[in-house]
């Protein structure tokens, strides 16, 4: 269940595609090329629902011109500001997750999640504790870039992202995708999972 990438946001989506003359600090797909980004003019920003607080305020999307498929991300900071508070929203019908910066789309990718056994939970999570290798104890897994969110050990990292694949409660995602996502994150940043 793949989405086609503006789905949910092209309801509130009035943007104009324009180019920014700004160097890039970071680009990274597995799609190939895709096009410039979506921006909302000033004072229409698009608005995300996310669990437990107040909508994601978007500046920003990536435009993204194919649906993605599994183990495909798109990494873009280009025209964005290099800093700023750092959001993450995952959405588990979709299979994807969105990181975003200062409320500009910088990362999406499809992901892995947990099994009807071991569902993955949802609601806003602050990241408890971040590790770049990390083996599970309980499963005895390699977990590299891991990113903890609840003290039973649900955590975002690493995984090979493939159609039929699951979790015991994490959301797996490709590699490269986790190393960005692993350097643009602290402790105590939020990340918001959205469910069905």
């Amino acid at each position: 269940m793949i989405r086609q990438r503006l789905g949910a946001v092209a309801l509130t989506l009035a943007a104009v595609t324009i180019a920014v003359p700004v160097a890039a600090t970071t680009t990274a797909t597995t799609i190939g090329t895709y096009g410039m980004r979506f921006r909302y003019p000033a004072g229409r920003e698009g608005a995300l629902p996310m669990t437990g607080g107040q909508p994601l305020r978007v500046r920003s999307l990536l435009n993204i011109r194919r649906p993605m498929q599994f183990g495909d991300y798109v990494w873009s900071d280009l025209g964005v500001p290099a800093t700023g508070a750092i959001r993450v929203r995952i959405d588990l019908p979709r299979q994807t997750v969105s990181v975003f910066r200062d409320g500009h789309e910088i990362g999406t990718a499809v992901i892995l999640y947990g099994t009807d056994h071991k569902p993955t939970p949802t609601g806003t999570f602050p990241i408890l504790m971040r590790a770049r290798q990390h083996t599970s104890t309980l499963y005895d897994a390699e977990m590299p870039y891991m990113l903890r969110l609840t003290n039973d050990g649900v955590a975002v990292h690493a995984s090979a992202v493939r159609r039929g694949s699951a979790t015991h409660g994490c959301i797996g995602v490709p590699l490269a995708f986790a190393r960005l996502l692993f350097d643009q994150v602290a402790r105590g940043d939020l990340v918001t999972i959205v469910g069905g």
